[in-house]
């Protein structure tokens, strides 16, 4: 079999299983910056750790499209095979793939992600992904917001129940019938930096609202 059609085969199985078990989930949003209210011509770059990723696809079709019309976006993912089949997966959702992480195709992601901001789509990241450390904010982020003049968007999210995966970032999955509180943040806007301490400060500023919002002490 070959690799992209058993790709686009593990995301079909994949597909199905998250949607029957997003079904189930009772989900309560915190919105207080209002973005869901907001029109879809304001950008956005969502960010959201890499142990959440279940349910951010089926949440992003459910709820981010209910604003003013159906928005457009794309992820970034790895460029390995793994990433394939992430990318596979995630046009499951209607959600489209930019391949590329910060060893592999950084620079080359990178421009894609400005143009296809450019072009009014959403772009979706996990700044911890794809390899870790979990919770530690790659300033690719940083840089993405600074020269794309892109707010980030970050979430918060918790499962009142789940699985914990015995992976690098202890992915979880959430039990059927669990809650899902999600809490986004309002959008913040990242400013110029003219020096690597400015620069590191704000990545560090970001990370540390990204870890408070998920109730994370490391």
């Amino acid at each position: 079999m070959k690799p992209a059609t058993k790709a686009r085969l593990i995301a079909l199985v994949g597909g199905w299983i998250v949607k029957a078990l997003c079904f189930t989930l009772r989900f309560r949003i915190q919105d207080p910056g209002g973005f869901l209210k907001m029109p879809h011509t304001v950008k956005m770059t969502g960010i959201f750790w890499h142990n959440t990723l279940f349910i951010i696809p089926w949440f992003y079709s459910r709820y981010m499209s209910r604003r003013d019309c159906p928005r457009h976006s794309k992820a970034l993912t790895s460029a390995s095979k793994d990433g394939e089949i992430l990318a596979a997966f995630l046009a499951r959702f209607d959600i489209g793939a930019i391949r590329g992480s910060s060893s592999r195709r950084g620079a080359v992601a990178m421009l894609e992600m400005v143009r296809t901001s450019e072009a009014g789509y959403d772009i979706a990241i996990t700044p911890d992904g794809p390899r870790g450390p979990k919770y530690q904010l790659n300033p690719g982020v940083i840089t993405l917001a600074q020269k794309a003049q892109i707010p980030v968007l970050g979430f918060g999210i918790f499962y009142s129940s789940y699985w914990e995966l015995k992976s690098w970032d202890a992915f979880r999955i959430p039990k059927p019938f669990a809650t899902v509180d999600i809490h986004i943040l309002p959008l913040e806007t990242i400013p110029e930096t003219d020096t690597p301490e400015a620069f590191e400060a704000q990545r560090a500023r970001l990370e540390k609202m990204m870890r408070e919002a998920n109730h994370v002490d490391l």
